[in-house]
Parts: structure tokens; sequence; C-alpha cells
């Protein structure tokens, strides 16, 4: 192995005897780098290799490069590249496949060896590279788009794009991406086509092997391809992503007419097909016979005309399919037009009334998701519409009795709306809930009775939640219960709840730091009372929470009336109940602590 070493560090000499005699490096440096390189050859010639120690080598080249690179930009010097960088490039590649040749499964490894044969202009090599990794991966439809695309747009061979394409799909002839990538591919193969003859024709040559027949040039090779997918693939999806690309290309007119007919035809059960076609006529402008609008307002009147024809198909489409799906399809295309900006008084006041509009049809025909009631009220709530909006929740609520957050919106509306009914309707929330669901609603009720009730109803409420709410969801409810208790009655209070809740498992750690954090801010701050606080939470915590300890230990060590003695004491308890990594962990940090860190 010594002499195979020695033999790979000798080939390095002349590439850095030139980059000392060109002033790159020093001799120094030049030394330096021999001896890192003679400890990367080792590792990557012994017996048992590791995939780190080929990464560490690449990386190390790399970075070589690069500064040698800076440092070529530095003092204007381009010469003897062959004799340098061409020389470690090659190296490199060498590495690379050797370690892809052992690791044949890291994808990662792959693409890290095509990015360094990009960057440094090795492209030659990149065909071998991606036929050795796709006889591997050829599970895998995005390393063939991605090996096809650098053939098209990087070689420029459409001709070895298509291949790769033909075979990708040979392997996944389901896949909507590989077919996707396929139709982009040869409408783009058209469209360069037909510049290359219209460069031909402006400088009157003689096209010669560049005539290609005119159905080529019209994109009759993605037609081939539109029609063997939607043969393989359904969906309206599928086939309007295909139609998004098409219209990517001008000259495809008579293909984006193909597609978006057969879209009708095929896919008239589908909400998607619908949808597509109602916001087509937001893009379809005035008559060429037409005056084009000219002022704002101008604008605005032919803006709203698009969306009522719009509006117009989508009425069609849900009388046609009656789905939860249309319905929301529409309501989804009304409250993006009404969050659009306009000036226009009358536009904004149209496009509120349709979504209104959309809203209570869907409503009346009970084709509502709770998503769509929560928007509908948001947009009343919005519009200072309370009455109706507590209508709307109340409809809400009957529909989705199982929902938290039905019931918290229309909580929340009373709220918005001053209702003196809201306590009771809290506790009608609660008759109709599971309690292991109902935090969100307890929290809000408290938060609400701070502000609307006094401290004991308020309190009441947090007793009475810290019965209902058990589990790991009862830690957030003491953590706000904790909050309350100082905000409202101070140090005192405070204390006076976590002595109540002390043995009510289970806790978090920032319960028990809220409550040394509070400790700290009184006046003096007592180390007894913090000492008690950290000894209860590591009875807790102590075997996993590693910072817990550890602030504990720098309270001894900064508090006026603290006591450094115990540290060594406290580190020793931690070292018996810490456990696994946690220990590892609290280990280093003392040990940084110690240092100064």
């Amino acid at each position: 192995m010594a002499e195979i070493i020695q033999e790979r560090i000798e080939d390095r000499i002349p590439e850095l005897e030139q980059l000392e005699r060109i002033g790159l490096f020093s001799h120094a440096e030049i030394k330096a780098i021999i001896k890192k390189a003679s400890d990367l050859e080792y590792k990557i010639h012994r017996r048992t290799l590791l995939k780190e120690d080929f990464i560490n080598y690449v990386q190390y080249e790399i970075n070589l490069l690069e500064l040698i690179q800076r440092r070529r930009a530095r003092i204007k010097y381009s010469f003897k590249k062959d004799e340098i960088e061409y020389s470690m490039v090659h190296r490199v590649q060498g590495v690379f496949g050797r370690a892809s040749a052992k690791w044949k499964d890291d994808v990662q490894l792959w693409l890290s060896y095509i990015v360094f044969c990009k960057k440094w202009g090795t492209k030659t090599h990149l065909s071998k590279i991606f036929s050795a990794m796709l006889a591997i991966h050829s599970n895998k439809p995005a390393l063939w788009i991605m090996a096809a695309k650098w053939e098209m747009e990087d070689r420029l061979s459409s001709e070895s794009a298509r291949q790769l394409f033909l075979r990708a799909l040979r392997f996944h002839p389901e896949c909507p991406k590989l077919y996707q990538e396929y139709f982009r591919m040869e409408l783009m193969h058209a469209e360069k086509l037909r510049k290359e003859k219209q460069e031909f024709e402006k400088a009157a040559m003689d096209m010669g092997d560049f005539d290609h027949p005119e159905e080529i040039l019209k994109g009759e090779l993605a037609r081939i391809i539109y029609k063997n997918s939607i043969s393989k693939i359904k969906g309206a999806e599928f086939h309007v992503s295909l139609l998004a690309i098409a219209q990517l290309f001008d000259f495809a007119k008579d293909l984006q007419k193909e597609i978006y007919d057969d879209l009708q035809a095929l896919h008239t059960d589908d909400p998607l097909t619908w949808d597509y076609v109602a916001r087509r006529e937001l893009e379809i402008e005035s008559q060429p016979g037409e005056e084009q609008p000219v002022s704002k307002q101008a604008k605005a009147v032919e803006m709203g005309r698009r969306e009522e024809r719009c509006c117009a198909v989508y009425e069609e489409a849900v009388k046609a399919l009656p789905t939860e799906a249309m319905w929301k399809c529409y309501i989804t295309f009304c409250l993006e037009r009404f969050s659009k900006k306009t000036s226009s008084v009358p536009l904004r006041g149209q496009r509120l009334e349709r979504t209104m509009l959309a809203f209570r049809k869907a409503h009346e025909l009970k084709l509502l998701s709770e998503v769509q009631y929560k928007q509908w009220i948001d947009l009343l709530l919005r519009q200072d519409l309370f009455k109706e909006a507590l209508q709307v929740a109340e409809a809400g609520t009957e529909l989705f009795k199982d929902s938290v957050a039905m019931w918290q919106t229309k909580l929340q509306v009373l709220i918005d709306s001053k209702s003196p009914d809201v306590e009771m309707r809290f506790e009608e929330a609660f008759a109709h809930l599971k309690p292991q669901v109902c935090l969100p609603l307890w929290i809000s009720w408290a938060e609400w009775s701070e502000s609307a009730k006094s401290q004991e109803d308020t309190e009441a409420i947090f007793k009475k939640a810290i019965i209902a709410v058990t589990g790991a969801s009862s830690v957030t409810l003491k953590e706000k219960y904790l909050d309350w208790a100082y905000r409202s009655g101070g140090y005192k209070k405070a204390r006076a709840v976590f002595k109540s809740l002390q043995e009510s498992r289970p806790f978090s750690v920032e319960f028990f730091r809220k409550m040394m954090q509070f400790e700290k801010e009184q006046e003096p701050c007592k180390m007894v009372t913090l000492r008690e606080y950290y000894e209860r939470a590591l009875r807790e915590f102590g075997s996993s929470d590693s910072d817990l300890w550890m602030d504990y230990i720098k309270e001894e060590l900064s508090h006026p009336f603290g006591k450094p003695e115990n540290c060594g004491q406290i580190y020793w308890r931690a070292m018996k109940m810490l456990q696994g990594q946690s220990a590892e962990l609290f280990v280093a940090k003392h040990a940084m602590h110690q240092a100064g860190h």
C-alpha cells in the first residue's frame, strides 16, 4: 500500500512544482499540501474503506481547485492549466469513480459526481456517468429527466434526450412527470427547428439537411406523445398540465386547441375541467373589433365582464356537477377575485356580492365543507356583518358538531359581537365535544374571562379545565394557568398555583422554568426557593434534560447566595441520572463552561 501511495504523491509533483514556480503557492504551502494529500491517500487505500474518507478527499481537492482559481484571478495568470487544474480534475474523477462503484446505491454521491463534472468542464465524461448511474437507479424517474435535460440543453442533442425518455418510459410507463417533460422537450425541439429555418430563410441559404417536414415543425412528435400519454394516464389534472406546457409555445395553437377540446370531451365529470374552462375566460381579451380599454375605469369594467363570463361557466358547472368539490372550485375563484386589490368600488362590490351569493347557494344545497364555512364567517366578520356571521356559525356547528375548530369559530363570533350568551355557549360546546379535544376552547374561554369577568370567575374556569383536560394536552393548560396567576395576582398567586399543581402530572420543563423566572424577577431573589424549583424540575426531567443540570450549576456559581461548593455534587448527580446521549452532551457543555466558553 505504501508504494501505491508514494507513487500517487509523486504523480502530483509536476503540478505542485508548477504551482510554486508561477507563484500561486509558497514552498511551505506546497509541503502542507503534500502532507495533507498523504494522509488522505492513506485513508482511501486502507483495507476498511469509509465513504466519509472519500468525501473528505474530494472536498479537499475541490477547495484546493477553488483556491487556485482565486489566486490566479488575483495575479491575473491563466496559463499552465493543462498541467495543474486538468491533472487535479482527472484525479478527483478517479476518486469519485471508485466511490460510486463501491457505494452504488448512494444517489447523493452520484449527483455530487455529476455536479463536479459540470462545474469543472468535463462534460464529455458526463454521458458515461449518467449511463452508469441510470443502469443502477433506473427506478428513479427524476434521474432520467435530469439526464435527458442535460443532453437536450447542454449537449444540444435532441436525439439523445429522446432516446433517454423512451428508455425511461419502458421502465415507468405510467409516470406523469416523464410524459410531461418528454412532451415539453419535443415542443422545445420543434421551436428550435423553426428558429433555425427562419435564420436560413433570412440569410437566403440552402437548407440542405436542415429541411425538416412541416409536421415536425408544427409539433407532430409532441402530439404523438400527448395521445400516448392520455391513453395511459387518466384524469383531468394530467390533461391540464399538458395543456399548460403547450400554451408556453406560440406555434402550437392547433395542438393547444386539440388538447382543450379533448379535455372538455373526456373529463366533463371532473371539477378541475370546469375550473380550468371557467378561469380561461379571464385570459380572453375583448374582440378584435372592440376598442381596448385605456382608463382605469374602463379596465375595471372590462375585468368585471370577464369575471361575469367566468361565473357564468361556474354556474353552468354547479348545475351539471352539483358536488362539494365543484362548489369549492367556484367559491375559491370568487374569494381569489375578491382578494385582488382594485380602486374601483363597483368592481369590488360586484366581487363581494358574487362571493356571498356562491356561499349562500352552496349552503342551501348543504355542499359547503367545514373550511368553507370558516372562510364565509371570516368574510362576514371583515364586512362587520356580525348577525349573519353568527347565523352561519350556528349552521356550521349544526353540520359539524364534532369539530373543535367550528365551535371555536362560532364562539369567537359571539365574543367579537359581545354576546351575553358566551358562557352558556362554551358549556354547550363542551357538552358536544370529547374532553380530550377541548383544550383550545378552554384556553379561549379563560382568555375571554380574563378580559370580561372577575379573577374568581377566571380561576374557576382554569380549575374546571385542569380537571377536564388530562394527559399531554394538560401541559399547555398548566403553563397558561401559571402565566395568568402571575399576571393577575403577582408572585404570591403564581406560587400558590404552582404548589396546587406540583403533583398534577404531566409537566413540561417550561412550567418549572417559568417559576424560576418569576423568582428571579423578585427583590430579593431567594436562592433557597430557586433550588427548590430546580430540584422539583430535576425529579421530573433529570434523566433527559442536560440543560437543566447546567443551568443549576451556573445558578450556584452566579447567584450572590449560591454555593459553588455544591457544583461538584450536582455534577456527579447529573452523571448518575442522565442517560445515553444526554450524558455525553452534558459532559461536553460542562467542559466548555469550565474552559470559559
